[in-house]
């Protein structure tokens, strides 16, 4: 299952409402957090919550972090085969296990090489204004923007300069 709708519409979703999903089948959450454009306040992220790690609360299930870093044109006209130079990568962050293994990969079948991003809690390392996101990386330069990431939420990427 994958929930893909404004952030902060995340609350208004029905309780349980991903309760219906297969057994065992992952939530993937490919929100980001824009306070400056469409998100109203969440005090949570605000402080430092990462926006799936918010969103996992409110959905009450663990959810994977993946697909919020690349836009969807090439999502849909960029994926190659496996060993293609220059293939994007996708990090996924969640927790290890099952879960994690089908969303890595579903991105390795969609044409992108999946890295596994860690847990959920530091899923802030793909968060908008990164040195990761949106920047279409191959897989060992997407690591290592992952890994140049800081966890304060940039200024411009906050609710109080809207």
């Amino acid at each position: 299952m994958i929930v893909t709708i404004t952030l902060t519409h995340v609350r208004d979703l029905a309780p349980g409402i991903v309760d219906g999903r297969r057994l065992g089948a992952p939530v993937i959450d490919t929100n980001n957090y824009y306070p400056q454009y469409k998100d109203s306040f969440i005090a949570a992220i605000e402080a430092g919550t990462p926006e799936s790690g918010w969103v996992s609360k409110q959905l009450g299930v663990s959810v994977y972090k993946a697909f919020n870093g690349i836009g969807a044109n090439f999502l849909q006209d960029a994926g190659a085969p496996a060993g293609a130079p220059e293939r994007i990568a996708i990090p996924v962050g969640g927790a290890d296990g099952p879960g994690k293994e089908l969303v890595l990969d579903l991105v390795d079948q969609l044409g992108f090489d999946p890295i596994d991003a860690g847990p959920l809690e530091e899923s802030w390392r793909q968060q908008p204004d990164t040195p990761f996101y949106a920047k279409n990386y191959p897989a060992d330069r997407a690591r290592r923007a992952l890994a140049e990431a800081v966890p304060e939420r940039p200024a411009q990427f906050r609710a109080a300069n809207r």
